[in-house]
């Protein structure tokens, strides 16, 4: 069934004004102005990132929506999947972010606009391992990309996340997926198969 609805989540101090956010977003507008598409801004909490997304699309048709989520987003979309078994992108997806965020702990502040200060709490690694879903019941509805040359994240980790899932490794590459545009956007799209 193609997709109604698109959600689109970004990655850690990041925004929907992201790169990849923003070219799905004009993707969507210029091709398939009949979906969907919400790319919110997620607050620092992780359990408040959930709340916000899942009373979001609650009213949303299971089988028509399809999320995509980038890094931390990636994370957050592994379980959005895993409570809709929803369609599902990975762009480089946080596979250990309650380990890897713990050094990221205190002040921080917004990729986009380095103005914007948030507080990463403690709290929030637990927040995050709440979160964390085993095997996604229908990995055939799964795509996962995984730039081996991320700086950020470990590309081992990413691809044996999902098992029976299709992945897509890069040679090379980087965390931000910076040639996202012209080498997997098309990919991305069919992927998702939206109206």
């Amino acid at each position: 069934m193609p997709t109604t609805h698109l959600l689109y989540l970004h990655g850690f101090r990041s925004s929907p004004q992201s790169a990849k956010a923003r070219l799905v977003a004009q993707r969507v507008a210029q091709r398939h102005p009949k979906v969907h598409f919400w790319a919110p801004q997620l607050p620092p909490s992780p359990h408040d990132s959930m709340d916000v997304v899942m009373k979001g699309i609650a009213d949303w048709p299971r089988e028509s929506m399809a999320v995509i989520g980038s890094s931390l987003g990636g994370f957050y979309a592994t379980y959005v999947a895993g409570m809709t078994r929803s369609r599902v992108v990975l762009l480089n997806p946080a596979v250990h972010p309650a380990r890897d965020l713990s050094r990221y702990i205190g002040e921080q502040t917004s990729w986009h606009d380095p103005t914007e200060h948030f507080y990463f709490k403690p709290e929030y690694i637990d927040e995050l391992r709440a979160l964390e879903v085993g095997t996604l019941t229908r990995p055939e509805r799964a795509l996962a990309i995984v730039a081996k040359g991320d700086e950020v994240l470990d590309w081992r980790e990413m691809s044996a996340r999902y098992p029976g899932s299709r992945v897509k490794l890069i040679e090379g590459g980087d965390h931000a997926l910076s040639d996202f545009a012209e080498s997997h956007l098309d990919e991305v799209m069919r992927f998702v198969d939206p109206i």
